[in-house]
């Protein structure tokens, strides 16, 4: 157990992204080194003042590399200011030696423990002990002893409680973007799946009309080019979405209202086989509810168009159950429909649905053709 512990402990890799060096960083260390000379002018009770105001001088600026060389600061602070403030202990026997503004060099064990690698931390840890267990030895009672071992461990563990919370939040972030990128990939597949198969449908309808109906051909090309323009239109207004705010050429990105339940009469657009029927009180549905609504119903028409073939009608009913909202899309095509069995629709269909708290299904239906179902309850879980 204690092995292990030991392994994962050296695993540990440096915490990332540590803030640069600033000017709050150089007024800490200006300030600690005016308060040092300031020490050393009016405190005359000051054993070897000379030397120690010196080794304070040259100590104190390495606070400006805490964060980016903890090791190495921590080294220089501990195993070298501190370690050689214990000489005049033993040339003298003197037990108190050292300035009260040299108290800024605890900031180095923080740091070793928020900012550096789990071997560093190990390391630094060890040249940290062996001043302070001096110092610790030469106190004069039991008390200092205990308090000052206290307060630096009350330092080690502020700085590994400090890193522990960033990495937590880290991982928050991440799960997070997780998320987001789901919904993205969800959104990118419905919007383009479901207006590039319009197209399809209607360019294949207008190369069959052409010769002897050349004003329905006409019209499946404008239906062509309003099925692109509003494919174009989403995916800008997506990649706006996800822009950097910060980038020079970014504009504010406009956000339209997402389709829902009273949109749903769009999708006979796709083909005259597809009809829609709403039944029951549908208003004031969450929005969450509404886009699911839409585009699960979007995926299974897409679908339906797609691969069911010989279907002649394909039914879209949505309505209100009882505190949930049921939808269901059926087509009367031949089954089985095994190029539907895989793939991102029908996972993106579940994965709306779960995480609203209902149920989607699809599959053959007992009566004949492929049917979608789901459930959805009309207030969204918090």
């Amino acid at each position: 157990m204690f092995a292990t512990f030991v392994r994962s402990i050296l695993a540990e890799p440096r915490a990332p992204d540590p803030p640069a060096r600033d000017w709050r960083d150089w007024a800490l260390v200006g300030a600690l080194m005016v308060s040092a000379v300031a020490e050393s002018v009016f405190r005359t009770d000051i054993p070897w003042r000379p030397f120690v105001t010196a080794v304070a001088l040259l100590v104190m600026p390495v606070l400006l590399w805490r964060r980016s060389h903890p090791l190495l600061a921590t080294a220089i602070g501990f195993g070298g200011g501190a370690m050689v403030l214990h000489l005049p202990a033993f040339v003298d026997d003197v037990t108190e030696v050292g300035l009260n503004s040299m108290v800024g060099i605890v900031l180095l064990p923080y740091a070793l423990y928020r900012w550096a690698s789990g071997r560093e931390a190990l390391i630094g840890t060890a040249i940290v002990a062996v001043p302070a267990g001096l110092g610790l030895a030469t106190s004069r009672t039991l008390g200092d002893a205990v308090g000052g071992a206290a307060f630096l461990a009350a330092v080690f563990a502020l700085g590994a409680a400090m890193r522990y919370r960033a990495v937590a939040r880290q991982r928050e972030v991440q799960q997070v973007r997780t998320l987001e990128r789901g919904e993205i990939a969800r959104e990118l597949h419905d919007t383009v799946a479901h207006h590039v198969s319009a197209i399809a449908i209607q360019a294949q309808a207008g190369r069959a009309v052409a010769a002897t109906d050349p004003a329905a051909a006409v019209e499946a090309l404008a239906v062509i080019e309003a099925e692109a323009s509003r494919t174009l239109y989403e995916m800008r207004t997506m990649v706006g979405v996800l822009r950097d705010n910060d980038a020079v050429d970014s504009r504010p990105t406009e956000y339209g209202p997402q389709r829902g339940v009273g949109d749903l009469e769009a999708l006979t657009r796709m083909s005259p086989l597809v009809q829609v029927r709403r039944v029951g009180d549908l208003a004031g549905l969450p929005q969450p509810v509404e886009v699911a609504v839409y585009r699960i119903c979007q995926e299974a028409v897409t679908n339906a168009i797609r691969h069911a073939r010989n279907a002649t009608t394909v039914t879209v009913t949505v309505r209100d159950d009882d505190g949930v909202v049921r939808l269901r899309v059926h087509d009367d095509g031949e089954t089985p429909r095994l190029s539907t069995t895989g793939g991102y629709g029908l996972l993106g269909m579940g994965e709306r649905a779960k995480l609203l708290g209902g149920v989607c299904q699809a599959g053959p239906d007992p009566a004949g053709g492929w049917t979608v179902e789901a459930t959805l309850p009309r207030e969204v879980p918090r």
